[in-house]
């Protein structure tokens, strides 16, 4: 098993971890209610998926 043989520097290994990128979430419009929703998931304004209606549109943020 491979093993290091010397302690790798803080600007080697922040260099090697700066190409840790993320990537925006591709988001789609729902044919139902014309909203943004994330592609193959259920939209969180009417609930509709694949020409199914869902029981509740469940929308999470400031909930009280």
């Amino acid at each position: 098993m491979a093993v290091p043989k010397r302690k790798m520097s803080r600007s080697n290994t922040r260099s090697r971890r700066s190409q840790w990128k993320t990537t925006a979430a591709n988001l789609t419009t729902c044919p139902s209610c014309k909203a943004d929703r994330l592609a193959h998931q259920a939209c969180p304004s009417c609930g509709a998926y694949n020409g199914r209606q869902y029981a509740e549109a469940l929308r999470t943020e400031h909930e009280a």
